[in-house]
């Protein structure tokens, strides 16, 4: 399609802008062809107009769909222009923090000014080994890139680092070397690596210095080229330089700094080494006080001045050396500040007392006069004479600054001649990879000959990325075979040609340059008069005529002529250097030993081409001719080498971390080529996807109908279909190419397509959805409606009949209630008019009347009422009152006495006591403020009752007053009477109820009183309860925070010892490596004294011949075998210290790692009762002892009964006078008898053999029984002493005393008895003393008791009531809780004692069951058989079970058929597991059997030997590694089950108690088996390692399970490392197939489960640390579908632990990671909410993991939004406070510690037969 139908309403694209360069704009009208204007939309709103030609030629450019946006590789961007690359850096450097970003086979790198952690050795093995496009851009993937295609090519490589001053080219240069060194491995033990390394701080001190645009600017430009051997190993370096800013040295613009060494050196001016220097402050110098900045923020110069002698140690600069070095550094110093003092126009002079001059002639070695007068005259020779002039002022401090410059260059060259002379290796270079650190394009305001110099090699360089560049994208064109147009790209060779050529710049320069009076005004008119008209490329400034134009690549520059012809010849005065050459400085004369002419510095092959001359003849060169040549050096090297660039970016002048200023980029990306890449990209076909690719993201495109089963011609057909114009696109072998903008445009077509089957979907459901939504609404309306109507007119039909019934009513209702109430009036009115009549006359009659008599009858009635109420009032008040207070003192009573009960209840109780307590006594408070409110009212109720009593006397007084007045009214007597009876009789009841009252106060108080003092003692009582229970309280919480730290301490030893074990293991494989490498060594060393050969290899006799060399590892045999080490050391001359090293460390390491595994066996012994086993070994010796006692008594009586029988059998030989005559001699009874004779006798011996044999075992174990007690050192049975009955002198003398030997015996038996019951004696007394101790100790602590019982008692009679009686509650409490305790603890030691009792009740019944089983089995079959029997019984006693016979010499030929030639595969098949092993320990067994030590240790020091050779020589075959860790593992544990230890031989049968080894305790080879376990352990994880390793992306991450789920993100990235390969799609179900495999092999050869279970966990830990690193790495990775992908994954992984039966092996904890990054792409990521449940989730990330994720999360599409800024900000703010490593990488190289658990084997050694394909004919199975 057209592009200008690209410009739709909605379209964005990009506006010029003066701040920004680009801003983006919506348009809001579609573009139609002839427009004159576009009406656009800002992102702030600003609605604009930008006007175009009618043509439609310069619309604007597009811009790229978000989804596109923040690509890793710019050229898959489907607009390619400026605005898009300058947006997609802006996106990722900004939002996205990711400072490195692909542009095709560019590298661009923004310095972000900040330190990031993402150079650790953990991102560098991430991206070691991986394809430049598999993990995001970073400068280690283009260090790998250049690794791998050198490795693979065979060709040298070259890493071109450009950018201007600031840009971070250093660093990024740094880093790459520093990932050759660590990818590397050297070939010696020289440390190539770390003196490559080192020489960066050396020459960032020579030659990088403060600028205003950067802290750390190189003033130089090097290339280093670091050599490798065939083994692609670092073996050296080399390094040259060019253009060394010398101007610097002498003069620094303002706010600049002099090279750092100066600084460097005036900050350590205090050392004593340093003061004969006169140094002080860098202030003082003039050389380095012009910038007056002479401290940079962060940087401690004594620091560097540290680390530079450092490196300049380690590179192995003499000590000497760097102190000429310094010298010469701090002449120069003195040197810049020599006053030269004018003493006319054109005559100057130096005072010969300057103190400058003076230390600079003392530390240089030259005489002062001369050196100050040729600073200030100069020599003219011409054909005849010779002249000496005057100099002025002027031209005298040139001289001075020059040769201070050329003093500083020959020190720089030659230092870095020293560098490489110490970097150069002796061994031939294979290949190389140089790393090109040189300045990039610079303009200035005013630019001088530095910058011509400098833009003249970007030029170049330009030329050549531009050549590869083209050539790159053509043979990829090639390579998919498509038809191409040759791509016009700018060509720099014009401008080049301009500069270099003939007439050029340089050329003309040169020539003027040899002029006599050439100046650069008539250098100047030179090149306007030759190059003005002729080159395009040259031009004059307008208002200049000292100045020239450059059209250069990047941008036209403005040249200053002035100093360009001073600068070109680098003059010096011949004089001046001819007074250095008379130095008496050693160091200074070797810098100007070769100095011939005017120039200023030397020219070496191997060293630095600076601005240098390069011998006497050619002297005269000019500083422009030696730079062009060395520039024509670099770029041959450089067009030699396959390049790979770098391209450094500043983003800002300020220095701000992740802030870009876009003016200053785009001038960036313009001048280093960056613009010109995309242009050439955008030209041919920048897009390029695979054909499934395609497929996969535009399937929603076609229809059913037009999906082919060919995927080719499927694409092709949509593609024609979409696309008219064929032009824009090409089909390719693999991939299909677009041009730039149809990507965007399939993505429009998409995206359309997508959202209208949305908005179909959405349209269908939401009609859906209405219309079930109206149909529900409409029923449910409809009938509302008939039932609101119908309700509505029935209450209208109600209320119509109500209205007509209601006026009926109304209407009879008003004229009744209007007549009645007429009638009412008339009749009322009369009647009151009639009565109201009459009442008025009456009322006024009886008014007069009533009141005369009223005020009589008042006046008295009155007066009595008032009386008599007044007193029935108080009456009645007093005995309310009375019964009111009667009945609540009768209640508080109750109350009281119930709380007495209760308290003593509670008490019983022994709850709740303090707080009854503080009631009760706020009870009894409260009963004495009752009582006091009582005493309170009784007083006043007396003053009441006096006052009562006053007032009746004052009333019969008034009563014996009125007495006459009583007489009058006599009729009102008796009433008065009859009231003062009854006042009397209230006072006597109210006098009686006083008494009563007071009786009753009495009476209480003394109960209150009585009930005070009872619970003041319960009080008491529960104080001294709760002071014990707070002491038990505090006791159990002392007791619990014990218990806490002995868990904590527990849980850090076991931490402790998994890091302890972790190291040793570590430690051991160093070692053992460092052994190989030695053993390497040594051989390589013999074959270089035997013969010439180099291509010799090792054979499997070398392997087997290593049997002393692993010896040296033995303390046994250390010794034996260094006088040969000895011998073959002091042959070789060339590595003797080479090996010497080597010895020291190994045995270092040998004692290290003996050291360490004494801890480590010190900390895993666990103290498992020892006593206990002591009692039980001691009770299974009783046992047999019984045994063995009872088997002798049956052999006695049957020995006895023999004899019986032997002399009834004689009686009746010899007897004459019986009836039964006896045989006749020679007759068949006779014979018969004489037969059963002889073998009777023969049996008789046997049982006496039998007896004696017997007795001595006893004897023996009788001893043994007292071994290991405390006094069983003095038992020294010599049982060797007793004399066998085979001797015969000793026969004679017994059989004079007994015939069968028994007396003597008996004596020697009797001996041992006594011994033993004399150290049984001595054990009882032992045992006694213990018990004596014990009692004492006892009573001491009942001591300590008593006195701290005392003090109780003493500190609680200080103490309050209340106190001390909480004090005795609580003492009391912890007695008896601690009483409680040790009674506890009692019967548990005694139930255990119970259970062990009867376990060896139960032992002894069953072993004694046993033996009368055997010993009844025995007597029958003794009775039964013949006497032949019991010869046969004998012979298998004397038999040797599990042993393999074979000749002293034949330990390598049994090994090499059982180990080195042995295929695992056949013996795992059709063998029994883990055979060799077996065999080698029953050949074992025979050889310990033989007593012969030297057997022993040959065989098992061959057996290691052998073992490690093997696996040394089939280190990378899975199934080989895990045979032999199957058989070493179990070697060990037969050398541990067989060894005799009673805790290896509890799962023993007797028959293979039989089997252990007799004379040899071989725990050191037990040791050494376990670390040849280990080490196997290491090598099986590293081989499956690099198994697994190449498949884990590719299942876990890459791999679409489950496709169509949301599809992946249609970047179209191309895997541009020519080194990939297509293998196939590798699923998980592969993985789990290999896993599988593993697991299989494992059981086949019979490994231990523990150790299966730790093999897979470790399995499981590295997929998950390979498959987080590379998804921490790969931003195309992190969306939300792969989350779901992975999720899936892991559960497959988890399935497959279950169907293994090895889930318990904590393998599923080790996906923990993996788990909570998958949950974390998924989660939501947009409230607070949200980034608090992250927070919680994501336990097992760290911080900087969690914020890694979060920034790489990619939307794949649409509809999807990316993680805002805020929200990670918020996550940021709330993980802060988490403690954790900030390691951003898992460690996947590592392996856990393994732990080798004892498992005995139920294979008994007798049952093993040898099969014959073992080849082992020469071994005798005994």
């Amino acid at each position: 399609m057209a592009a200008s139908e690209l410009y739709t309403k909605y379209a964005r694209v990009w506006l010029p802008d003066a701040a920004e360069v680009w801003k983006s704009a919506e348009l809001l009208k579609d573009y139609n062809p002839g427009d004159l204007k576009l009406i656009l939309q800002l992102e702030n709103g600003t609605v604009v107009e930008h006007k175009i030609d009618p043509g439609g030629n310069n619309l604007p450019p597009l811009r790229n769909p978000n989804i596109l946006v923040g690509e890793n590789d710019l050229t898959t961007l489907s607009y390619l222009h400026e605005p898009a690359v300058l947006h997609n850096l802006k996106v990722r450097f900004i939002d996205s923090k990711l400072i490195y970003t692909y542009c095709g086979i560019v590298l661009v790198a923004i310095n972000p000014y900040e330190s990031l952690p993402i150079y650790e050795a953990d991102i560098i093995n991430a991206y070691s080994g991986q394809n430049m496009g598999d993990l995001d851009p970073h400068v280690f993937a283009v260090a790998e890139e250049a690794y791998k295609q050198m490795a693979r090519d065979e060709r040298n490589q070259s890493i071109i680092v450009s950018g201007e001053s600031g840009a971070g080219k250093t660093v990024s240069a740094k880093y790459a070397m520093r990932y050759f060194a660590t990818v590397s491995c050297s070939s010696d033990e020289t440390n190539v690596e770390k003196r490559v390394l080192a020489s960066n701080p050396i020459m960032e001190a020579l030659g990088n210095a403060k600028t205003t645009r950067n802290d750390n600017s190189s003033r130089f430009g090097k290339y280093i080229e670091i050599g490798f051997d065939k083994k692609h190993c670092i073996i050296g370096a080399n390094m040259r330089t060019y253009l060394l800013e010398k101007s610097r040295v002498v003069f620094q613009a303002r706010s600049e700094r002099n090279y750092h060494i100066f600084y460097q050196l005036c900050a350590s001016s205090h050392l004593p080494e340093f003061k004969a220097f006169k140094l002080g402050c860098a202030d003082d110098f003039n050389c380095t006080n012009q910038g007056q900045s002479p401290v940079i923020d962060g940087v401690d110069d004594a620091k560097d001045m540290c680390n530079t002698r450092t490196a300049f140690s380690l590179l192995g600069i003499s000590e000497g050396d760097q102190m000429a070095i310094y010298q010469i550094l701090a002449a120069i110093l003195h040197l810049s500040n020599v006053e030269v003092k004018a003493q006319s126009a054109d005559r100057s002079s130096i005072l010969p007392d300057d103190v400058h001059l003076v230390v600079f002639c003392e530390l240089t070695g030259v005489t002062c006069e001369e050196m100050a007068h040729w600073l200030c005259h100069r020599k003219l020779q011409t054909t005849t004479e010779t002249y000496v002039k005057t100099m002025s002022k002027v031209s005298a401090i040139n001289g001075r600054d020059a040769l201070a410059k050329l003093i500083y260059a020959k020190l720089f060259n030659q230092i870095v001649g020293n560098i490489n002379s110490s970097l150069k290796s002796a061994t031939k270079q294979r290949s190389f990879i140089g790393v090109l650190d040189i300045y990039g394009f610079e303009t200035f305001d005013v630019n001088s000959f530095e910058q011509f110099c400098i833009n003249y090699a970007n030029e170049k360089l330009q030329q050549q990325f531009n050549m590869h560049v083209f050539k790159l994208e053509q043979e990829e064109y090639m390579k998919e075979e498509i038809p191409w147009t040759l791509i016009d790209f700018y060509d720099n060779q014009p401008c080049i040609h301009l500069i270099e050529a003939k007439l050029g710049v340089l050329d003309l320069l040169d020539e003027e340059c040899r002029m006599p009076k050439g100046s650069d005004e008539t250098w100047i008119q030179k090149m306007y008069n030759t190059l003005l008209k002729q080159n395009a490329h040259f031009d004059k400034p307008r208002l200049s005529n000292e100045a020239f134009i450059i059209h250069h690549f990047a941008d036209k520059v403005e040249y200053q002529c002035e100093g360009f012809l001073e600068k070109n010849k680098d003059t010096v005065n011949e004089e001046q250097i001819n007074v250095v050459k008379k130095s008496k400085f050693d160091f200074l004369l070797k810098l100007f030993k070769d100095h011939g002419g005017v120039t200023s510095s030397t020219k070496k092959p191997s060293s630095t081409i600076g601005r240098a001359g390069p011998t006497q003849k050619d002297n005269k060169k000019t500083v422009g001719l030696q730079f062009r040549e060395s520039l024509n050096l670099l770029m041959e090297t450089l067009n030699a080498t396959t390049p790979h660039y770098i391209r450094c970016i500043k983003p800002n002048d300020n220095k701000t971390s992740f802030t870009m200023d876009p003016v200053r980029a785009v001038q960036q990306l313009r001048a280093c080529g960056i613009l010109e890449t995309i242009r050439i990209s955008a030209a041919g076909f920048p897009s390029r996807w695979t054909y499934q690719e395609f497929f996969s993201r535009y399937r929603v495109l076609m229809k059913h109908k037009d999906v082919l089963p060919d995927g080719k011609q499927t694409c092709k057909n949509l593609l024609e279909k979409l696309v008219k114009d064929q032009d824009k696109y090409q089909f390719g072998k693999n991939k299909i190419f677009f041009r730039a903008g149809q990507v965007a445009y399939l993505e429009k077509l998409r995206s359309d397509k997508l959202r209208m089957a949305c908005v179909r979907i959405q349209k269908t459901i939401r009609c859906w959805l209405a219309r079930k939504k109206y149909l529900r609404m409409r029923e449910s309306a409809i009938t509302i409606q008939r039932h609101v109507r119908g309700h509505q007119a029935r209450c209208y039909v109600k209320l119509l009949r109500r209205t007509s019934a209601a006026v009926v009513i109304q209407r009879n209702v008003r004229m009744w209630a209007t007549r009645r109430r007429y009638q009412q009036q008339r009749s009322a009115a009369i009647a009151i008019q009639c009565c109201l009549r009459a009442y008025m006359a009456k009322k006024q009659y009886f008014k007069l009347m009533y009141e005369q008599k009223a005020v009589v009858i008042q006046k008295w009635v009155r007066g009595f009422l008032a009386r008599r109420r007044c007193r029935r009032t108080v009456a009645s008040i007093v005995l309310l009152q009375s019964c009111v207070r009667r009945m609540r003192a009768k209640r508080e009573l109750k109350k009281l006495k119930v709380e007495a009960r209760s308290v003593e209840h509670f008490k019983k109780l022994n709850f709740g006591m303090e707080n009854k307590i503080l009631q009760l006594q706020h009870k009894i408070n409260e009963q004495h403020k009752d009582n006091r409110e009582l005493s309170e009212r009784l007083i006043v109720v007396e003053k009441s009752h006096a006052g009562e009593r006053e007032k009746h006397n004052r009333e019969i007084q008034n009563l014996h007053r009125s007495e006459q007045e009583a007489k009058a009214k006599a009729g009102r007597l008796p009433s008065l009477m009859e009231q003062l009876s009854f006042l009397q009789h209230e006072l006597e009841k109210t006098c009686r109820e006083k008494g009563d009252l007071e009786e009753q106060t009495k009476i209480y108080k003394e109960q209150t009183q009585q009930v005070v003092e009872e619970l003041n003692k319960k009080n008491g009582l529960l104080n001294t309860e709760k002071e014990e229970l707070n002491k038990l309280i505090l006791e159990q919480a002392q007791q619990f925070t014990e218990t806490k730290t002995n868990v904590k301490d527990t849980k850090q030893l076991v931490k402790d010892l998994t890091e302890e074990r972790s190291r040793y293991q570590s430690l051991l494989s160093e070692h053992l490596h460092l052994e190989e490498r030695h053993k390497d060594l040594q051989e390589e060393m013999e074959l270089s004294i035997s013969s010439t050969k180099s291509d010799l290899k090792r054979s499997d006799s070398n392997y087997s011949s290593n049997s002393s060399e692993f010896s040296q590892s033995l303390g046994s045999t250390e010794e034996e075998y260094s006088p040969v080490q000895t011998e073959d050391e002091s042959q070789s001359t060339a590595d003797l210290p080479v090996l010497l090293k080597f010895q020291r460390r190994v045995k270092d390491l040998e004692q290290e790692k003996q050291s360490l595994w004494q801890q480590l066996e010190t900390r895993e012994e666990v103290q498992q009762e020892k006593a206990k086993e002591v009692e039980e070994q001691r009770t299974v010796r009783r046992a047999e002892l019984d045994l063995e006692t009872l088997k002798r008594q049956e052999l006695e009586s049957e020995n006895k009964r023999l004899k019986q029988n032997l002399n009834e059998l004689r009686k009746s030989l010899t007897n004459e006078s019986g009836e039964m005559m006896p045989p006749v001699k020679g007759s068949p009874p006779y014979n018969v008898l004489l037969e059963q004779l002889s073998s009777s006798n023969e049996e008789l011996d046997m049982r006496k053999e039998e007896v004696l044999l017997l007795r001595s075992h006893m004897v023996r174990q009788e001893a043994l029984k007292h071994k290991d007690s405390a006094f069983g050192e003095g038992v020294r049975l010599d049982l060797s002493e007793m004399p066998s009955f085979q001797d015969s002198e000793r026969s004679i003398e017994i059989h004079t005393l007994n015939e069968d030997g028994e007396l003597w015996l008996a004596y020697e038996g009797l001996k041992e008895t006594n011994r033993v019951l004399e150290y049984q004696l001595q054990e009882q007394e032992c045992v006694a003393n213990d018990k004596y101790r014990k009692l004492l100790e006892e009573v001491k602590k009942l001591k300590d008791e008593n006195e701290k019982q005392q003090k109780l008692l003493a500190q609680s009679l200080l103490l309050p009531e209340d106190a001390r009686i909480d004090a005795s509650l609580n003492h009391e409490i912890t007695r008896l809780t601690n009483e409680n305790l040790e009674l506890m603890e009692l019967q548990e030691k005694q139930d255990k004692s119970m259970r062990k009792l009867r376990k060896q009740l139960k032992l002894h019944v069953k072993k004694i069951e046993d033996f009368e089983a055997s010993a009844q089995q025995k007597n029958n079959a003794s009775l039964m058989n013949s006497p032949v029997r019991a010869v046969n019984i004998t012979r298998k006693e004397k038999e040797y079970r599990g042993m393999l016979e074979y000749k002293n010499g034949d330990e390598s030929r049994l090994l090499k058929n059982v180990v080195m030639d042995l295929k695992p595969r056949g013996v795992a098949v059709s063998f029994i597991p883990k055979l060799p092993a077996y065999v080698i320990f029953m050949c074992l067994r025979y050889a310990d059997n033989l007593n012969d030590e030297q057997r022993v240790s040959t065989l098992l020091n061959t057996t290691i030997t052998s073992i490690k050779g093997v696996i040394k020589r089939k280190a990378h075959d899975f199934e080989v590694v895990s045979f032999w860790l199957a058989n070493t593992c179990q070697l060990m544990h037969c050398l541990k089950q067989y060894s005799g230890d009673k805790a290896f031989m509890v799962h023993n049968t007797a028959k293979q108690n039989e089997h252990c080894l007799a004379n040899f305790e071989l725990s050191e080879y037990q040791q050494l088996l376990g670390d040849l376990s280990i080490q196997i352990y290491r090598q099986l994880i590293k081989c499956m390692e690099n198994i697994l390793q190449p498949m884990i992306v590719a299942s876990m991450l890459e791999h679409e399970a489950i496709q169509g789920v949301l599809g992946s993100k249609p970047t179209g990235l191309r895997k541009r490392s020519t080194s990939f390969l297509d293998e196939g799609a590798v699923t998980v179900e592969v993985l789990l197939q290999r896993l599988g495999f593993f697991h299989t092999t494992m059981n086949q050869h019979g490994m231990d489960l523990d150790v299966i279970k730790q093999v897979v966990k470790q399995q499981y830990y590295i997929i998950n640390a390979v498959t987080l690193n590379h998804l921490l790495l790969r931003k195309d990775m992190c969306s939300w579908s792969k989350g779901l992908q992975i999720r899936y994954n892991v559960w497959q992984l988890e399935e497959w632990l279950t169907e293994r039966e090895v889930a318990d092996c904590g393998a599923r904890e080790t996906l923990e990671p993996l788990v909570q990054a998958a949950q974390l792409l998924q989660i939501n990521k947009k409230t607070e909410a949200d980034a608090q449940a992250i927070c919680s989730m994501c336990t097992a990330l760290n911080t900087s993991q969690i914020l890694k994720v979060l920034t790489l999360y990619t939307p794949v599409i649409e509809f999807e939004e990316r993680v805002s800024t805020s929200f990670i900000a918020t996550i940021k703010n709330l993980l802060k406070d988490r403690i954790e490593t900030t390691t951003l990488m898992m460690d996947s190289k590592k392996i856990f510690s393994v732990i080798l658990p004892f498992t005995p084997s139920s294979v008994a050694l007798d049952t093993i037969q040898i099969p014959a394909s073992l080849k082992l004919g020469f071994v005798t199975r005994i």
